[in-house]
């Protein structure tokens, strides 16, 4: 039985503990099914397979941070996570996602004050670990390093480069700096659902990043696609000035925001560009218009001033 078999049969039965429930007539849906992370939706119930090198206590302290903020984060159905050929599982409410087919409502403020919340609170008394944006990051230049050793390609100098020009922190070579807040790791707008009806309020997920650190890693990916000129300025504008009026830290309550997030947006720049340039080598085919612009940002890219190599000025 491969993984997505039993992880769909362990589903029904915990969506259906009932006797009689695996028999059910309700549909499994699987949402993703990468070498990363597998989910399936069974009902309003919903299962992960977490990546294979997840560390099990600390997805367990990060079950429990998120069981702790309901407000803010969707709260886990089971405290801990399940063995299940050698992946660790764990079970979630069904929460309806943003559409990717109407950008206009895309929920900007709902993002920007649900982070607001997760960086204002304190961070838990357990060793909750750092998170995991600059490991990301590197993970994604280490993939694209390895192609390149079988297939070069001429968009990626610049992406290395820029990537060599961050300071060591945001390349996680390094301990962040600043003192840590509780933050989410890998924001994006599929990180937000609808929970517990489809107009109900919106909540983050995915908590596989969450982790202390520098909360302008949250706001770096809007910041990097509106630098970039992939993200229209009203929408950048919505999610900065809603951020600020909830009163989250990340940046200053008002003035020039860029020194908070200057060396963040270049990293979340770079990881992008690797991504999609090792995907283009994979499958093969050229860069197309959002990509290229993301390795033409790289390009770009001064050296980061010096006050900012070594963390965000007070």
């Amino acid at each position: 039985m491969n993984l997505l078999t039993a992880l769909t049969a362990q589903l029904t039965a915990t969506a259906h503990p009932q006797p009689g429930g695996a028999t059910c007539a309700c549909a499994n849906t699987p949402l993703a099914d990468r070498p990363d992370a597998t989910v399936v939706r069974h009902a309003d119930t919903v299962a992960k397979a977490h990546a294979p090198d997840t560390d099990p206590a600390e997805l367990t302290l990060r079950l429990a941070t998120a069981a702790r903020l309901p407000d803010v984060l969707l709260a886990p159905l089971t405290p801990t996570p399940a063995p299940l050929h050698h992946r660790l599982v764990t079970f979630w409410p069904y929460g309806a996602p943003v559409d990717p087919d109407d950008p206009d409502a895309a929920p900007w403020e709902a993002a920007a004050t649900l982070l607001a919340r997760l960086h204002r609170t304190p961070a838990p008394d357990h060793s909750l670990p750092p998170m995991r944006g600059p490991a990301k990051a590197a993970h994604a230049v280490h993939r694209l390093r390895t192609t390149l050793s079988a297939a070069p390609h001429p968009a990626a100098p610049p992406v290395l480069r820029a990537w060599r020009a961050l300071p060591a922190w945001a390349r996680a070579e390094a301990p962040m700096p600043g003192t840590p807040a509780l933050c989410h790791g890998d924001l994006h707008l599929g990180q937000l659902v609808r929970h517990p009806t489809p107009d109900g309020p919106w909540r983050l997920i995915d908590v596989d990043d969450l982790g202390v650190g520098v909360p302008a890693w949250d706001l770096a990916r809007p910041a990097a696609w509106y630098a970039c000129g992939l993200l229209p300025p009203d929408e950048w504008t919505r999610f900065l000035t809603a951020y600020r009026e909830a009163g989250g830290p990340a940046v200053p309550a008002d003035g020039d925001p860029w020194p908070a997030l200057d060396v963040p947006a270049r990293a979340l720049t770079v990881q992008t560009a690797a991504r999609a340039l090792t995907k283009a080598l994979a499958a093969d085919r050229p860069l197309d218009e959002v990509e290229q612009a993301l390795v033409e940002a790289c390009a770009r890219m001064n050296p980061v001033p010096h006050q900012l190599t070594h963390g965000f000025p007070a």
